[in-house]
């Protein structure tokens, strides 16, 4: 079919279909096999057929030949067939087309544009519907489609509200929305415009790496590769309206973080002294990493303010395409004036937030509706909100009454601790929708085992990470839980961060940023790290991966006493030093300087009772084999082991029927079992947590018969434990043990 008059043609785009749309979008001209035919008959038209008539044929059929390059690649060498005309007459006609024809179409009420591709396909679906199963914490799959869930979306009266596509600013409330252009570091982040030598000189610039001592964060480390960035220090006194914080947060975040405010310093700041030097770093959009975030001290106030920036990103980044949207609709652009209109990335999520279980979740989502709702009478939508509750929240009658546990175990394991979970959240207009399709979502909340299952590995026919290509925000709460879990997950996720798509999901090309169609993402992504302890893996995560143009703050406070001062016990401590060649060759050498030099001190019945500390499953399964292959009289316990097993090892190390008892760090982690009869500790290697330490060697007291005379612990270090090491016996003594070659011998006379 050629192409037909302005008028005709925008009564016959209303109805449409998502397909013929797509390929007038794609190739400029509907195709020859969709020919409408209508339930009233009428008298036959007769079109004269165009020159490119035969051009249609011939792309037709190229539909049906083995693609050489991918969508992405296709689809922005079409984007000049289509022209602005029929673009303008294009959005006209998806604007009214009503809820009732797209539930007709797909079942969901959802107009945005990248569903508009996903309805095509069921396997596409699949793909592109990412929400929570409710049976993804059995482990039996991803997420399934809206059409084979009908319960997924409830809240189809309201679907309209959630696209981007199709809504615009009310003049209203115009002023309101605007972003301001002057000093907001927002439109600083987005519009810096990277060039060509600047990326190429990323690689072989050496890091510039500055000192700086802030009140509160203490010692910081700032490094950048890009030359040009200035650090800065922070204000004494900080107001709402220098933060350039969008509305409504001015007004809602005073009350939502009132809780942590008291006395003078109510009135004063709306932050606690912690969170404002946080949030001046966040605002900043630089990359940061606090390793001294406690779920027992200050991980609510944390999680207050990077709430408040992620909401603050969202809503300034949604209201920008709304002016957008509303200027492309009142006035006719020329060729040239597109790149204005640049305001969004290849996909629509733009905030990834990680936490380990769905508690986490939960408190977020419940952040994110304090923060938009406040204490205004009129409450803003919530869709699939009973759903949500029921899925994350938890029953309190579920615990045990008589479990008792340390106090920063109950605030790490509180609520529902099910880590399989991914949940898409939309924010619009003052409304959420939750359980949204990941493509038409904002912020994407998940495990790091939830992301997994969805991104899959090499091979696998069912995968997707498209979903990450446009990320401009990634917060890792509580990145020491990953340790204990799977940090293989974590590096997984951040190989797939910012790749660009392999389909373009019904993206309009005129709008895309250039530097997210330059591929450079990653240069403009702010990453937060939040978590417990320095650790090698979580610093290692963050020099890699975090390159931002804006910089990098990490928070470097060393330790002055250890966790060695909380020992209870009367018990000398020996700090044996391995050497090792090479990082490499640590793991091999500290296996073989346990069963040459520890062990055989060990193997005598007087030394009966032995606990063995193993942080790895690794170390601990190349011990256990050695031990089956020696005949050697020991039990186990590890996070894999059944109850009865558990108990039945316990016993068996109290009576004394096992000399040994091989102990995993996971297994306490998660258990904080007390094991009793313990007269002689070794640590394979030191705890990852440094509580750790104090903790197991306090368990010598559980059964005071007497025997503290004979009670020993040895402890495995090599050089590359610097951090662990101060952790536990505090960063001076460390420095004198790293360079001394001899053995190390402590006695602790702890309180009786």
């Amino acid at each position: 079919m050629g192409k037909r008059g302005s008028r005709s043609q925008s009564q016959l785009l209303s109805i449409l279909t998502k397909k013929q749309k797509k390929h007038l979008r794609d190739f400029g001209e509907e195709h020859p096999f969709y020919d409408r035919v209508s339930r009233k008959e009428v008298k036959p038209q007769i079109c004269q057929l165009s020159e490119s008539s035969d051009t249609s044929n011939s792309e037709s059929e190229a539909e049906n030949e083995p693609e050489q390059v991918s969508g992405y690649h296709r689809l922005l060498a079409t984007l000049k067939n289509v022209s602005e005309e029929e673009e303008e007459e294009e959005e006209e006609g998806d604007s009214v087309v009503d809820d009732a024809e797209m539930n007709d179409e797909d079942g969901d009420a959802d107009i945005s544009v990248e569903e508009e591709t996903a309805a095509e396909s069921t396997e596409m679906q699949e793909n592109v519907a990412l929400s929570a199963d409710p049976k993804g914490k059995d482990g039996e799959g991803p997420a399934v489609t809206s059409q084979e869930s009908p319960e997924e979306f409830t809240d189809a009266k309201h679907e309209s509200l959630f696209s981007l596509e199709t809504n615009f600013l009310e003049e209203e409330s115009r002023d309101n929305c605007s972003l301001k252009a002057s000093r907001d570091p927002f439109l600083q982040h987005v519009n810096n415009e990277l060039k060509e030598k600047e990326i190429q000189a990323v690689a072989t610039n050496p890091k510039t790496i500055r000192q700086l001592k802030w009140p509160i964060l203490g010692q910081l480390v700032f490094s950048s590769r890009f030359q040009k960035v200035e650090t800065f220090k922070p204000p004494k006194d900080i107001y709402l309206k220098s933060l350039h914080l969008q509305k409504p947060l001015e007004s809602t975040w005073t009350k939502t973080n009132s809780r942590f405010l008291s006395g003078p310093q109510k009135s004063n700041s709306p932050f606690t002294p912690l969170q404002k030097e946080l949030f001046l770093i966040m605002n900043s959009y630089r990359d940061l990493f606090y390793p001294e975030r406690t779920a027992l001290k200050n991980g609510e106030e944390i999680r207050h303010v990077y709430c408040l920036h992620v909401i603050n990103h969202v809503l300034k980044a949604n209201a920008r395409v709304l002016a957008n949207n509303s200027r492309r609709r009142s006035q006719k652009l020329g060729v040239g004036d597109d790149d204005d209109f640049r305001d969004q990335g290849l996909t629509r999520p733009k905030v990834l937030i990680v936490v380990p279980f769905r508690e986490a979740a939960l408190r977020v989502v419940q952040l994110f509706i304090s923060l938009l709702e406040g204490d205004s009478k009129k409450k803003i939508i919530v869709s699939n909100k009973k759903r949500f509750q029921g899925e994350y929240g938890s029953d309190p009658e579920e615990r045990p009454p008589n479990l008792k546990r340390p106090e920063d175990y109950e605030a790490v394991f509180v609520g529902n601790i099910d880590d399989h979970f991914r949940i898409g959240v939309a924010i619009l207009q003052r409304s959420i929708r939750l359980y949204a399709p990941f493509y038409s979502s904002d912020i994407l909340i998940a495990s790091p085992l939830g992301l997994r299952t969805i991104i899959g590995g090499e091979g696998e026919k069912k995968r997707d990470f498209d979903f990450l290509s446009s990320i401009e925000l990634v917060i890792i709460d509580q990145a020491d839980i990953y340790l204990m879990q799977n940090w293989e997950h974590v590096l997984h996720l951040m190989n797939h961060m910012n790749l660009l798509p392999l389909d373009s999901h019904g993206v309009d090309f005129s709008r895309v940023r250039m530097w997210n169609l330059n591929n450079w993402s990653k240069y403009y992504r702010q990453t937060l790290l939040f978590g417990a302890l320095q650790d090698a893996q979580i610093n290692s995560l963050f020099n890699k991966y975090c390159i931002n143009l804006q910089g990098q703050m990490a928070v470097r406070n060393v330790p002055t006493t250890g966790s060695i001062s909380h020992v209870l016990v009367q018990l000398p401590h020996v700090f044996q030093k391995m050497e090792a060649g090479n990082l490499a060759s640590v793991i091999d050498a500290r296996f073989n300087f346990f069963v040459n030099k520890i062990l055989p001190q060990y193997r005598d019945a007087v030394m009966s009772h032995t606990l063995i500390y193993v942080p790895s499953y690794f170390d601990f399964v190349r011990l256990r084999n050695y031990f089956k292959k020696e005949e050697l009289n020991f039990t186990h316990i590890c996070e894999y082991t059944q109850k009865s097993g558990v108990s039945r090892a316990r016993q068996f190390f109290l009576q004394g029927e096992k000399q040994f008892l091989l102990f995993t760090e996971r297994f306490h982690f998660y258990k904080r079992y007390t094991i009793k009869g313990i007269r002689n500790l070794i640590f394979y290697e030191l705890p990852t947590y440094p509580h750790f330490y104090s903790e197991i060697c306090n368990m010598l007291k559980a059964t005071n018969r007497g025997e503290e005379a004979t009670w020993t612990c040895t402890v495995l270090y090599s050089k590359y434990d610097a951090q662990r090491l101060a952790a536990v016996v505090g960063v001076e003594r460390a420095a004198q043990m790293l360079q001394s070659k001899k053995n190390v011998h402590l006695f602790i006379t702890g309180e009786k």
